[in-house]
């Protein structure tokens, strides 16, 4: 009785339990060394080890492999100084580009131990590009732009599986996504790191479509989106989604829902990050395919050195009827700082420089499209510091010609999609429900833009806002917004809001 009663608390407590037999790869054929593909050799241990369940160890040294598949039951175990390199020719990777390490409809399955999984991935670019050029490989993007994300193959892919526990692995250099966790359910990750900056496309690590995920106290340095969360299938949805206590730094966003958003997020909890040296927004919302967004608490994040603090965006990117949702959105005690300069400089993958001529710093923003708000957004105890300098010579917007900032609804969403902006701190357009209390923001140099402009805004609360003395008047700025309230603001003397039309 009390065997089957333990076995019982196992189950309904979602734990992962493997047997503790070990396989260790040299007994069977592997090798150590750059110049042998320990791929058969892993699989070949991999296929014993889900027999009965157990180890797969991957002792101290560097072992060469191609694409390798893990099964239900079986723990694939790095010890003190392994090191795992995926193979740099692509053709190892069969045409569709086979991820170095996958699992198809697997359960009770993991990647544990603190050794590293190299993708290496700029080398296996360079042999994708040899191999395009000697029309032994196939690839329209390529002819556009760069190779596309199939001829790269990505480092770490589980899809369709219950429950995953990766654990204080390294995972280095892909080609593409570095990671992927595709319609699962029940996944754990914990104490991982991630440097990869090999190349574009970089995600440290995305959850698609996925329910009952936890990453906790991770370190991700990503040429791309350093955790995002995507939906890439209609009735499909990330839900309750836990991150906790990470730290992030990418040549895009860092905390990100979207762009992928086809079915939906619901209950995303998020606390502790600090986002550093990011080239685009410390935490961004968006969708922009028909997806639901509801339910997001993000609460303790420091932003150093952002390109942009708070991007919330709906869109209607996609082309069917469907219009995305957002709704009931909390951000409490968010503290960053946007300086007037490029944060991710010098790091081997940065961020696009503009295309089109220099614009002025962008606010964080808050913006949905007519007739379809963003609704019920909590902004609380935040503070931004803006560098300033903003110059009317590079663009200006009159505040009685607001209607002049394009909708760009199909746009993709970033937080610069609109072009020049006229606010310096914090813009608003077709919103409703919207709640901003304890929130303060600071300039280094002069910016001649209102603070704050809301446009098209349904149920507005300002409750102890804080602006610098010397902000340029007027401070506020509201177009066409009802039920306003406000309380306590600490604007410059003479800085009333004003209130203004269409033009």
């Amino acid at each position: 009785m009390k065997k089957q009663l333990y076995t019982l608390i196992l189950v309904f407590s979602g734990l992962t339990c493997f047997a503790q037999k070990d396989y260790n790869i040299l007994r069977y054929g592997a090798k150590m060394g750059l110049n042998y593909n320990n791929a058969a050799a892993i699989q070949k241990t991999i296929d014993a080890a889900a027999k009965k369940g157990g180890r797969v160890v991957i002792p101290a040294g560097y072992f060469i492999t191609g694409p390798i598949k893990l099964k239900s039951g079986v723990e694939l175990h790095f010890n003190n100084d392994a090191i795992l390199l995926g193979s740099t020719k692509r053709l190892d990777y069969a045409e569709n580009g086979e991820p170095l390490i996958s699992a198809i409809n697997q359960q009770n399955v993991a990647i544990t131990g603190n050794g590293v999984i190299d993708g290496q991935g700029r080398d296996l670019v360079e042999n994708v590009l040899l191999l395009l050029r000697q029309g032994k490989m196939h690839d329209k993007e390529w002819l556009l732009k760069r190779p596309g994300e199939k001829s790269r193959p990505m480092i770490v892919l589980f899809k369709s599986c219950k429950r995953v526990k990766v654990n204080n692995i390294t995972i280095k250099n892909s080609a593409a996504w570095v990671q992927s966790y595709n319609d699962c359910d029940g996944v754990s990750i914990d104490s991982m790191k991630v440097q990869s900056t090999a190349y574009w496309n970089n995600d440290g690590i995305d959850i698609v479509d996925s329910k009952n995920v936890k990453i906790t106290n991770s370190y991700f340095n990503a040429a791309d989106d350093a955790i995002c969360l995507k939906s890439e299938t209609a009735g499909k949805s990330c839900e309750n989604i836990t991150v906790e206590n990470c730290t992030l730094r990418s040549s895009a966003s860092g905390f990100k829902l979207g762009t992928g958003s086809v079915g939906g997020f619901k209950n995303i909890n998020v606390k502790n990050l600090v986002v550093f040296d990011t080239y685009r927004s410390a935490v961004a919302l968006e969708t922009v395919d028909g997806a639901f967004l509801s339910d997001i608490n993000i609460s303790h994040v420091t932003g150093k050195n952002v390109g942009n603090a708070i991007f919330i965006r709906l869109g209607h990117r996609n082309k069917d009827e469907r219009y995305s949702t957002i709704n009931n959105v909390v951000i409490d005690d968010l503290k960053a700082d946007v300086p007037n300069a490029k944060p991710d400089i010098g790091y081997p993958v940065e961020g696009p420089a503009p295309k089109v001529a220099p614009h002025n710093l962008v606010p964080s923003s808050i913006v949905g499209l007519p007739g379809h708000p963003v609704q019920n957004i909590i902004l609380k105890n935040i503070e931004i510091t803006y560098g300033g300098g903003a110059k009317k010579e590079i663009a200006f917007i009159c505040t009685d010609s607001l209607a002049n900032v394009t909708e760009n609804p199909a746009g993709y969403p970033e937080f610069t999609m609109f072009g020049e902006l006229p606010s310096w701190g914090l813009y608003t357009r077709h919103a409703s429900g919207i709640s901003i209390s304890n929130f303060k923001i600071k300039l280094q140099q002069e910016d001649f833009r209102p603070a704050l402009v809301f446009d098209d805004v349904n149920g507005l609360n300002l409750k102890m806002i804080e602006v610098p003395p010397s902000a340029a008047l007027p401070v506020i700025v509201y177009k066409e917004v009802t039920k306003l309230t406000t309380d306590g603001l600490a604007i410059p003397s003479g800085g009333n809001a004003i209130e203004t039309k269409s033009k």
